[in-house]
């Protein structure tokens, strides 16, 4: 068995040592490679209920469940999602099946401190914030400069307002932020095994070697990532191969270098439905443990390969020890009480037009989440309430950016308006999602009203915000980024 069925589209050496780990199942395995890939969308729940949306796009984009994902989909190999109005308004997020299951697995909830220590794109760190609801600290970071940027443009258009992303090595971030978490997420970078089907590139550039450089580049980050994590915090290490050196090798390396870990052995009734469970033999002595651990195989599933261990750090949680640089200049004329003072007035001023709201209010009311607003030269953002004042990091996004100060008036971000419910908005403009008019909003073009009210006003499509409009004289003046426009 195996030498006749090897795969030609694979790098031999992999099909190889899947054929003995594998054993009979390996020829199941491999023709699960001649099947097209599973095609998955996952709703962002801060845009409302997942049954409403499923019951009024089910049929237009062929949806059906992931069974390890309350808010995940499969979708018809003929639709194209991405293309919708919706993906632009952040009303979900185009992911691989299996990747959904990483977040499904650690189970955020409002009000914790979350770390996504390896971001990028963005998957997994749009759905912890999703999750949280706008309540709590969720800390993304990306090495990768290029890739922190994607990162960062992916949570503004799913409108997660309690993030803040920072582009930076683990070891500064781990010495920054000792025992301070409630959950991590380590998405590790890795040899993509479970990408073959999908990944050209993943294929071509696998190597034993590769595998070897990928495990170390794991420990390393592993080892941060258990210093950031405070005891009795759960933390998620996953990856998308099968190679048992990454997967429950590097675990079981793991638990024998920190005692005080261990993998969680979650009841039945509350595992993700649909995961297999990890090959406790690869693991050595924790072969128990390691049983314990989760994998999706191509070919018992509707998803591509992943691999994720749930372990919880033992101990009684101490007050979190911040390490703060030193105020710059620029920071303490920042945080200059005067200026805060009159950034809260004007912002205030234009949400309770944008709202109609006559009530005296806190301007961040109206996105349901817990922060501050602070200044950084004419830009006004929103930090989360439990981020520390920090120095020295490279910082993509400080938190939710709200807009720019001109003088005496405000001009709204992008940001604020992906983050912003159209229910409490009253100046506000529907669009159909099939129409002509959402097209030529996303392509920059002028629309017209009917309406008298000049200013800014929410443009919507259906009832998710899209970006910003301005009206005058029947004339609603296009505010879509430049940079984010789609010709139609």
């Amino acid at each position: 068995m195996g030498e006749d069925i090897l795969s030609e589209n694979l790098p031999r050496g992999f099909a190889e040592r899947m054929n003995i780990l594998l054993g009979e199942e390996y020829e199941v395995f491999i023709k699960s490679y001649e099947k097209p890939r599973a095609l998955g969308l996952r709703f962002n729940t801060l845009k409302g209920e997942t049954e409403t949306f499923a019951c009024e796009n089910g049929q237009q984009f062929g949806l059906r469940k992931v069974p390890w994902c309350p808010e995940g989909f499969y979708y018809g190999e003929d639709k194209r999602p991405g293309r919708h109005p919706f993906h632009e308004a952040g009303v979900y997020y185009i992911q691989e099946p299996s990747a959904m299951a990483v977040v499904s697995l650690l189970n955020p909830v409002p009000g914790e401190t979350v770390l996504d220590l390896c971001g990028a794109p963005g998957g997994k760190s749009t759905h912890i914030g999703s999750r949280m609801k706008g309540q709590g600290l969720l800390v993304s970071n990306e090495i990768h400069p290029a890739r922190a940027r994607i990162l960062s443009r992916n949570v503004e258009r799913m409108g997660i307002r309690n993030v803040v992303v920072f582009n930076e090595d683990s070891a500064r971030l781990a010495d920054c932020f000792p025992e301070f978490f409630d959950k991590i997420v380590v998405d590790a970078p890795c040899s993509g095994e479970g990408m073959f089907r999908k990944d050209e590139n993943a294929r071509e550039q696998w190597s034993l070697e590769n595998v070897r450089l990928c495990a170390k580049r794991q420990k390393e980050i592993l080892e941060n990532a258990a210093r950031m994590l405070k005891p009795g915090g759960r933390m998620v290490y996953s990856t998308c191969t099968f190679s048992p050196e990454e997967d429950e090798g590097q675990v079981a390396a793991f638990l024998e270098a920190h005692p005080e870990f261990f993998v969680v052995e979650l009841p039945k009734d509350t595992q993700p439905l649909g995961l297999s469970a990890g090959r406790g033999e690869w693991g050595a002595d924790r072969a128990k443990e390691l049983s314990h651990t989760f994998r999706i195989w191509p070919h018992q599933s509707e998803g591509e390969g992943h691999y994720m261990a749930l372990l919880e750090k033992s101990g009684k949680e101490a007050a979190p020890e911040i390490k703060k640089g030193k105020a710059s200049k620029r920071q303490k004329k920042q945080r200059e009480k005067e200026d805060v003072k009159r950034a809260e007035q004007i912002f205030r001023q234009f949400i309770q037009e944008l709202t109609g709201a006559k009530e005296r209010f806190n301007g961040t009311d109206i996105l349901s989440m817990e922060g501050k607003l602070i200044l950084f030269g004419d830009q006004i953002y929103c930090i989360p309430q439990r981020m520390p004042d920090l120095d020295g990091l490279r910082v993509i996004r400080p938190g939710l950016h709200l807009g720019t100060l001109k003088k005496d008036r405000f001009e709204p971000s992008h940001a604020l308006a992906l983050a912003l419910d159209s229910k409490k908005v009253k100046k506000v403009i529907h669009l159909e999602p099939e129409g002509r008019e959402a097209a030529d909003y996303l392509a920059g073009k002028i629309l017209t009203t009917e309406s008298g009210k000049a200013g800014w006003v929410l443009i919507c499509v259906g009832d998710y915000p899209l970006g910003w409009g301005k009206v005058a004289a029947g004339i609603v003046k296009n505010h879509y980024p430049k940079g984010l426009r789609i010709s139609g």
